[in-house]
């Protein structure tokens, strides 16, 4: 058993106000004994005004809030996934790109958004990420204290193909940080969670930002953590941020696809 800690946030426009929330919650989780952080997507910024944003993107060397969880990693001795940070890339676009940091401070993984949230909702929300962002296109997975763990970051959730090849690595858990808007969230946010999970069977992680933002956007909030078998054992509300905790059991994997084992029975579906 190894216990994942999972904050959830709301992220503001000030990078050293969040890298400060961020290196609060390393600590306060390795206390409690968490082998492991989960952060939400867009961690580090969270600016809807792409003029204003762009003065605190950085390229991945030079920003503020990974260095500053790299350095508490070191100091606190625990992992971290961070959801994501904006990162500057060379060709002038940035990537929305997720990071895995170990217990010395190391980077271990890489994992840019695949899919962009391009949508014009109901509500009259619009939103297009690929504007400023570039899109992903590798299948990232990293062994940790807590397993194998699967990248993926909000939007994904939606593409079923992503998860088809996490599950095929064999992931025991797969992390969905997220900044979900409330329309969408109240319609499908716990259903597609709990379906991910049931797929690969693995435990799913899902640290979401929440709230009232300073740029003037909502989120739905409600981090998540499910089991294998599609159980749902944290749920953090959408009201406010906070640390919820998760036990990761790998019995509990090898049990669920000793009872469904859907993962082996799957067969390549011509078209």
């Amino acid at each position: 058993m190894a216990l994942a800690a999972i904050l959830q946030m709301t992220t503001g426009i000030d990078p050293v106000a969040n890298a400060a929330v961020i290196v609060d919650a390393m600590a306060e989780a390795r206390a409690k004994g968490a082998a492991m952080l989960f952060t939400p997507e867009m961690s580090g910024l969270l600016d809807r005004q792409r003029d204003r944003a762009k003065q605190s993107i950085r390229r991945e060397a030079d920003d503020g809030v990974l260095a500053a969880v790299r350095e508490a990693a070191a100091r606190e001795g625990i992992w971290v996934h961070l959801g994501s940070l904006a990162i500057a890339r060379e060709d002038g676009k940035w990537a929305n790109r997720a990071f895995v940091i170990d217990d010395r401070g190391e980077i271990r993984a890489r994992y840019d958004k695949i899919h962009m949230f391009d949508v014009d909702l109901a509500t009259g929300e619009s939103w297009r990420e690929s504007n400023a962002y570039a899109a992903g296109d590798t299948v990232v997975t990293v062994e940790t204290p807590l397993g194998r763990l699967g990248l993926a970051i909000c939007y994904d959730i939606r593409f079923p193909a992503l998860f088809a090849a996490l599950g095929q690595a064999k992931c025991d858990v797969i992390a969905i940080p997220a900044a979900f808007t409330v329309p969408t969230g109240k319609a499908h946010w716990h259903l597609m969670q709990r379906a991910r999970a049931v797929e690969a069977s693995a435990y799913v992680l899902c640290a979401a930002q929440v709230g009232k933002h300073a740029d003037g956007r909502e989120t739905y909030g409600h981090s998540l953590a499910i089991d294998p078998w599609g159980e749902v054992l944290l749920d953090m509300g959408g009201e406010a941020p906070g640390l919820g905790y998760a036990e990761i059991d790998l019995a509990r994997i090898a049990e669920v696809r000793a009872q469904l084992p859907s993962l082996a029975n799957r067969r390549q579906i011509a078209t």
